[in-house]
């Protein structure tokens, strides 16, 4: 089954080789719940070790969730290195970790920024009112103001693809298969079984938020970059706005 197909439908028990069953689509695909199921507890797991820094999760998230000029909900930041003597690059894929305990919920002075039953974190941006106090809290720089709609914005996991029975939009489009995506509270998810067997690491593990983001074959001296400069693509400023 092509993977790239927008209609991929996991709840007819599809999978390929990056992507992790989900529950059927509800009968009202269209309608997102605002708290969630607790049944479920969405993750992901990014094996660096098949990230290419294409960049095409990053786009897909652009296109997905009409993220704004210059913003990133999701990113594939690039870094050199040096080891033996040798130069080459590495590849960092960062997003919302939706943390069992995220310090952007309690710093939140309106309760736009709070956490469904499901463990997405989410924003009402109906309530947010563009302090960035939650932006400044987030200790994976995973979180920005729109400057569009002037409030929080960040990762959701594509929740309204999610609750339709659809991998989020960076799963979907990860050419090398580096995200997997699915339910740790079901044993035999692809997301479970690599958890529990392949011993992945997190990023700032020291900050105790329990990140439901996982990284396999993750560098210790990565677990602390969480902000770097995405050389490989960027995109290019409005051609107006150059001349304005």
């Amino acid at each position: 089954m092509d993977r790239s197909r927008r209609n991929f439908c996991l709840g007819a028990g599809a999978a390929t080789v990056g992507a992790a069953t989900l529950a059927a689509a509800p009968a009202d695909a269209g309608a997102v719940s605002a708290s969630g199921d607790a049944a479920h507890r969405w993750a992901m797991v990014v094996d660096v070790r098949k990230c290419v820094g294409c960049q095409a999760c990053t786009v897909a998230c652009i296109m997905e969730n009409d993220v704004p000029e210059n913003s990133f909900r999701t990113i594939v930041s690039t870094y050199e290195v040096t080891e033996q003597g040798k130069a080459g690059s590495y590849m960092l894929p960062r997003l919302c970790n939706h943390c069992e305990d995220p310090p952007c919920i309690p710093v939140c002075p309106t309760g736009a920024t709070y956490q469904r039953r499901d463990g997405i974190v989410v924003v009402d941006n109906s309530v947010c009112v563009g302090c960035a106090y939650c932006v400044q809290a987030c200790p994976y720089d995973a979180r920005f103001i729109n400057h569009e709609t002037q409030t929080a914005d960040k990762c959701t996991f594509c929740v309204h693809r999610v609750e339709a029975g659809l991998l989020p939009a960076c799963v979907e489009t990860c050419v090398g298969g580096a995200r997997i995506f699915g339910d740790l509270k079901d044993p035999d998810s692809t997301v479970s079984k690599l958890v529990r067997e392949q011993n992945p690491k997190v990023l700032k593990p020291e900050m105790g938020t329990q990140p439901r983001v996982f990284y396999i074959g993750l560098d210790p001296k990565m677990q602390g970059k969480v902000d770097g400069t995405p050389t490989l693509w960027r995109p290019a400023p409005h051609a107006d706005k150059e001349h304005a």
